[in-house]
């Protein structure tokens, strides 16, 4: 194993994340190159989300490594060349490489985004792209998988945005959540800088998180049948954030004073349901 393989795994393993998790459910191959392609997004995001640097100096970062897909620059990541590797093997273009790129640009620039259609763009370029990168790694057949993976994209980043609501403020003020839909139920920035869970509050985390869950129900409806042995992995980050949804929501959105997360033996309860119905049960039957 090369070092920058060891690299990747690394920070993929550091990063704790439910993705991450769900990885266990593929073949090595596909297995190693996914942990690749996670690896480089968490260094996208870590370099766009950097304290200690310059917003001119991780734009340059960012620059690099705009110009690292393509072919090898000065300076660039020991990671550049596996990615470059990666993109050869699948036959990648940079298409959607830039466009997650873009994404995390977008909050060098933006604190707050004024309508779902901002925000969609953000989501798009965060989550989705990252889907349909993913799916080509995972192998799908059918066409109808691209949808499946924009649709998902979007439900996942919604229910990470209403999670983190209140660290997202804390952290440079961000505020994902439309400012139209703010005013529309009557919740302001000052608000939120109080941590105020009131009733319009609620309303307000009702509204998107209603707006998350037919994310989920059209990704579970594009999912072309010849692919849900494919999209294992996928299924397992549906299944674990619809349920961090639906905890949120029947727990009254208390996202200012607890952190909503799945325990160990919940997580590998729905790898075990998720993976046999992916392998044997019908689209009906799915988390």
């Amino acid at each position: 194993m090369s070092t920058a393989d060891a690299d990747a795994r690394a920070i993929t393993r550091a990063s704790k994340s439910n993705l991450a998790l769900a990885f266990v459910s593929l073949p090595r191959a596909r297995r190693d190159d996914i942990t690749v392609f996670y690896a480089w997004c968490r260094v996208i995001d870590d370099i766009a989300d950097d304290p200690g640097k310059t917003v001119a100096h991780r734009r340059a970062a960012l620059d690099t490594w705009k110009q690292a897909l393509a072919q090898p620059v000065a300076g660039e990541s020991a990671l550049a060349a596996p990615v470059r590797a990666l993109m050869a093997k699948h036959r990648l273009s940079d298409e959607n490489f830039l466009e997650i790129i873009a994404g995390v640009e977008m909050d060098l620039d933006a604190a707050t985004y004024a309508t779902w259609d901002d925000l969609r763009l953000y989501c798009y370029r965060v989550a989705s792209a990252v889907g349909l990168v993913s799916i080509e790694i995972f192998g799908y057949r059918d066409a109808g998988c691209k949808t499946y993976a924009v649709e998902l994209g979007l439900a996942l980043q919604l229910t990470n945005i209403l999670r983190d609501v209140g660290q997202d403020f804390a952290n440079g003020s961000r505020i994902y959540l439309p400012r139209e839909d703010l005013a529309r139920f009557g919740y302001t920035a000052e608000d939120l800088a109080a941590r105020r869970h009131n009733d319009a509050f609620r309303a307000l985390m009702r509204f998107e998180a209603e707006r998350a869950i037919g994310f989920f129900r059209s990704a579970q409806a594009a999912l072309p049948p010849i692919d849900r042995r494919a999209m294992v992995a996928a299924e397992i980050m549906r299944a674990v954030y619809r349920r961090l949804l639906d905890r949120m929501q029947h727990d009254g959105f208390r996202v200012f004073d607890r952190r909503y997360s799945l325990s160990r033996l919940e997580k590998i309860a729905l790898i075990l349901t998720t993976t046999l119905r992916s392998k044997f049960g019908s689209a009906r039957n799915f988390p």
